[in-house]
């Protein structure tokens, strides 16, 4: 299934105000916004809104829109580091959603840019992610089991 996400998706309004996004929806060419694959994520469909009414694109255009959860992992994937700066307190601004962060991001850990990913996370969540990659916080899904390197 095709979807949008990446930084296009983070500038489309949550509509379960869960999460804050960006702002700078006006940088974007929404005349040719890019899309990804499911088939060729991990995450498969995880987190992705059907027939969403894309507010920038040409006629108010439906796509498939990645929350913005789901952007910043493809964005984590992708190696798109600087884009995704911010993401605890720009663009995600929700503490609740941590742990489902943590879990999904604890799935790219045999990606090959996870030493990369790791860093970033650390950057973006501090002691927190430490202490979850230790086993020290738990959530739901694949939450690691005692010390990991």
């Amino acid at each position: 299934m095709k979807y949008i996400s990446g930084i296009y998706a983070l500038n489309i309004p949550d509509p379960t105000e869960q999460t804050t996004g960006d702002w700078h929806w006006g940088a974007l060419d929404w005349t040719h916004i890019p899309l990804f694959e499911t088939q060729d994520s991990i995450y498969g469909d995880y987190a992705i809104r059907r027939d969403a009414k894309v507010p920038h694109a040409p006629g108010n255009a439906r796509y498939n829109v990645a929350n913005h959860i789901r952007a910043l992992l493809d964005m984590l994937v992708a190696g798109q580091f600087g884009l995704a700066g911010g993401m605890r307190d720009d663009f995600i601004c929700n503490d609740a959603l941590t742990p489902e962060v943590f879990a999904k991001v604890w799935q790219l850990r045999h990606a090959a840019n996870w030493s990369e990913i790791d860093k970033f996370m650390g950057s973006e969540y501090f002691m927190q992610w430490e202490d979850y990659k230790d086993g020290r916080i738990h959530t739901t899904t694949a939450a690691p089991q005692g010390p990991h390197p």
